[in-house]
């Protein structure tokens, strides 16, 4: 068994985690993924009221007794406020979950340092997940347990310094003290062997998990992944600070020549809506919102259960690792 310092710190079986995904990362996808020997992760941003978001991460325990992420996303919004980021902090500690994965704005700056106290002090792990040096000091010196190191290959809003995987990875491992998960790009088993090669703990990757059978999203969707290539993911959003990767389509294109003419945020919401992504996943129309996924759909040429995935991609990655080393002499 590949043993690091996630699987060490979690007492789980593999050093993988699934990303936050809007409207996806639900009990049951979450559960499916820790009770398969990763860490789950329920998206808090997928519920308004603190009554919606305490009962999920109820249900997620009913599901699994396994550890499991939260996500918290703190970047603009039109529908979550900075009441509800406190909120799903304060929950997250009262509940006791395992860990946090954090992404925008860090707790600290957002919520202030007492929010992290109190965490902490509940036994919560937390992550940022970070595209830079800066950011990965940052969070160090502010007391993370760990970060995420997210190349420009990922889905949803990679930093817009543009920094791949391959490079980011051992520059953040070489910059902190406190353990690094590779993010983008990661979809298989020499993936994961690469991550730890390079000085990693542990991968998180979030569109490999949509091909799975347990992911509540139309088959249309999933088919359209494996069918899809590496090059067909494209950066939306520069213009208006808000850098997004997607999938290439009829309302992607609308998105980009709107930024082509100039226009600003308020014609860019209407297309990239959450409601609109939400609806995507419900209907299986590929075409009318921005599917946020990454690169690494080059990889995907399967639907399996995460039990599946897991599995195999712990066994390729240690056939990989293996050969590699006989080709020390």
């Amino acid at each position: 068994m590949i043993k690091t310092a996630i699987t060490d710190m979690f007492s789980i079986e593999y050093p993988i985690i699934c990303g936050a995904m809007m409207w996806l990362c639900t009990p049951k996808l979450c559960a499916a993924v820790s009770n398969a020997g990763g860490m789950g992760n329920l998206t808090a941003g997928n519920y308004e009221t603190e009554e919606a978001f305490r009962s999920a991460i109820r249900e997620t325990k009913r599901l699994t007794d396994k550890p499991f992420m939260v996500g918290i996303t703190i970047l603009p919004s039109v529908r979550i406020t900075s009441e509800h980021h406190a909120m799903y902090a304060r929950v997250c500690a009262e509940e006791r979950v395992a860990g946090i994965e954090v992404s925008g704005t860090p707790l600290d700056k957002a919520l202030g340092k007492k929010v992290m106290s109190d965490l902490k002090d509940a036994g919560v792990k937390l992550f940022h997940k970070v595209g830079s040096v800066r950011h990965a000091v940052h969070a160090e010196k502010a007391g993370y347990d760990g970060v995420y190191a997210a190349g420009f290959e990922e889905g949803g809003h990679p930093l817009d310094d543009d920094v791949t995987t391959m490079v980011l990875t051992p520059r953040i491992v070489d910059s902190v003290k406190i353990p690094v998960v590779t993010v983008g790009g990661i979809a298989d088993g020499r993936s994961l062997a690469a991550a730890l090669t390079l000085g990693a703990q542990g991968v998180m990757m979030a569109s490999r998990f949509i091909a799975t059978t347990e992911c509540e999203v139309h088959d249309n969707i999933k088919q359209e992944l494996i069918k899809r290539q590496e090059n067909e993911t494209t950066l939306i959003c520069k213009s208006i600070g808000l850098q997004g990767r997607a999938l290439k389509n009829k309302i992607i294109s609308e998105v980009l020549n709107a930024e082509a003419q100039g226009k600003g945020i308020e014609a860019l919401i209407p297309l990239i809506a959450g409601q609109r992504i939400k609806k995507a996943w419900e209907t299986g129309d590929v075409d009318d919102a921005p599917l946020m996924v990454g690169q690494s759909i080059g990889h995907i040429h399967k639907i399996m259960s995460c039990r599946e995935l897991l599995a195999t991609m712990h066994d390729e990655a240690v056939m990989h690792l293996r050969k590699a080393s006989s080709l020390v002499q």
